[in-house]
């Protein structure tokens, strides 16, 4: 089987859910996972003594990890453990856990962590190994973790990498934190490393070549000779093999927007990683045709180079919004014909999986099918408003052409229930204040006959450059999207989207990317 008839991924929904349902045991060579867990604040955080100054920056950790019902049926799942699920040492430790950390944001990170660790160890094949993407707040503890899954039953840790960068602020009370910490284990005593697949040049180790190869072989070849302990033996390096990097990497720039080490490949995704991180571990690890997993796969910087590496893979993200950027990259990366090689599991296809979205009481997940709906419609063109305020009624917003030079905007509101003629009316007053040519409504209900009175007053816009005329508000049911296949085709253009991004109504949170295939270079 070749990588381009094999596996290719890619599950949105809980990866909890989808690891224990959806993924056989042994079946994936390589597993990374960086997950959301977003520590770089102070450590006191931690503990939940949270200080007013850090209150607003801790919002988002405060609103993924909370001592919750789900919290404590994980952890009530952990210590009775009635299917054999849980190592023994992973329930003595979290039981231990308990005791020093009590029932708060960090205890809560702790058990999620080890409910999809156990998961993850469970696919891996024999030969398999797993690497887990942190920084130094909770690091030790995910250790615990981590030893307590692996080892009991053959595995083994094998490295700690320090990630290191220089890239962001600096503190005047501390010294700059600035490395992260990936993990690595083994499932069992054998396991793939590539070493000849990573070597870099000893100039990117701090290691002067000029100074430390001065002798030459026949073939012309630069070396140098280096006795081991005790003078036994004599090893010999070549320059132009390249070295295998130490468990510390300075030479891989961190993203931090449209820079020159971060070339073409930066999306705007909060903690998205470099490609080139990620081709190093899985260069180390992997072969052609192994199957990779990303279990939080966020922008999706591993299957994008998991696909470049001729690599099986399966992706797996909660947020739909996640699911569309990944969805745009791989097609920007390698053509719109690998969208058909794709396997999706877990969007909504017809009337009742969208229902079913809808309806999810889960809080994480409060504004997926707005999301969702209006990706899918837009053919993941829309801008996600993620804006509270004055807006809040625009849920989203796009650029279409209007000529050679010229754009407007469109705005999309989605609702799930209730829709009522008042919700056009309000529409009309959001485009007016938003100074949209278009406006879209997404309904999962169908629209009344009041209400498409109520659009079809708005009048039409002409495009001249299509020769034909839109609707100035359209209404678009649910039903339409995934039964009619219905999508928005009005023209965009790369110089649309930098017109969007220049006005700043936050594209860069997207990352999107042109319809033509192209990553903005602006940096949307």
């Amino acid at each position: 089987m070749t990588q381009k008839d094999g596996m290719k991924k890619l599950y949105y929904g809980d990866n909890l859910d989808v690891l224990r349902k959806k993924i056989g045991d042994e079946t994936v060579d390589l597993c990374y996972i960086d997950p959301p867990f977003n520590s770089k604040r102070t450590y006191n955080q931690i503990y939940n003594r949270i200080g007013a100054e850090d209150r607003a920056q801790a919002q988002s950790f405060t609103d993924t990890w909370v001592w919750d019902e789900r919290a404590i049926q994980g952890y009530s799942e952990i210590l009775a453990n009635d299917r054999g699920r849980f190592q023994g040492q992973l329930v003595e430790l979290i039981k231990g856990l308990h005791g020093v950390l009590g029932e708060g944001s960090l205890f809560a990170y702790l058990i999620s962590m080890a409910l999809r660790i156990t998961e993850i160890h469970r696919v891996l094949k024999k030969t398999g190994t797993f690497f887990l993407h942190c920084d130094p707040t909770a690091s030790h503890y995910l250790k615990l973790v981590m030893d307590a899954i692996f080892v009991p039953t053959g595995g083994d840790f094998l490295n700690e990498l320090i990630w290191c960068y220089s890239q962001g602020g600096r503190s005047k009370s501390w010294f700059p934190k600035k490395h992260d910490v990936i993990f690595w284990y083994s499932r069992g005593k054998k396991w793939k490393f590539n070493e000849d697949k990573i070597r870099v040049k000893y100039e990117l180790l701090s290691q002067k070549s000029s100074t430390s190869f001065t002798k030459t072989d026949n073939e012309g070849r630069k070396y140098k000779e280096i006795y081991g302990p005790g003078k036994m033996k004599l090893y010999k390096y070549y320059e132009d093999a390249g070295k295998v990097p130490y468990d510390w990497w300075t030479d891989i720039h961190q993203m931090t927007g449209r820079t020159a080490a971060s070339g073409n490949e930066y999306l705007g995704y909060q903690t998205q990683k470099p490609e080139a991180l990620l081709e190093r571990i899985i260069q180390a690890a992997s072969e052609v045709n192994d199957v990779v997993l990303d279990a939080y796969c966020g922008c999706g910087t591993t299957v994008a180079v998991a696909e470049r590496l001729e690599r099986n893979w399966i992706g797996i993200d909660i947020t739909y919004q996640s699911v569309s950027v990944v969805l745009r990259r791989l097609e920007s990366k390698f053509g719109r014909a690998i969208v058909d090689t794709i396997i999706t599991d877990g969007i909504p296809s017809d009337m009742e999986s969208a229902i079913a979205l809808s309806q999810k009481k889960d809080d994480r997940l409060r504004k997926e099918f707005e999301k969702w709906a209006l990706l899918t419609y837009t053919n993941n063109r829309a801008i996600i408003n993620e804006k509270k305020g004055a807006d809040v009624g625009v849920d989203a917003r796009a650029y279409f052409m209007t000529g050679k030079t010229n754009n407007a905007k469109i705005i999309f509101q989605a609702k799930s229930g209730g829709v009522k003629r008042g919700d056009i009316a309000t529409l009309r007053g959001d485009m007016a204040r938003e100074n949209a040519t278009l406006a879209v409504l997404v309904t999962l209900e169908e629209p009344s006959r009041p209400m498409v009175a109520e659009a079809k007053a708005a009048g039409q816009y002409k495009h001249d450059t299509m020769g034909r005329e839109y609707d100035r508000i359209s209404i678009v049911t649910v039903r339409e999207i995934v039964e009619g296949g219905k999508r928005l085709d009005i023209p965009m253009s790369l110089e649309v989207l930098q017109a969007a991004k220049s006005v700043g109504d936050g594209a860069e949170q997207l990352g999107l990317l042109d319809p033509e295939g192209d990553l903005d270079p602006e940096g949307d």
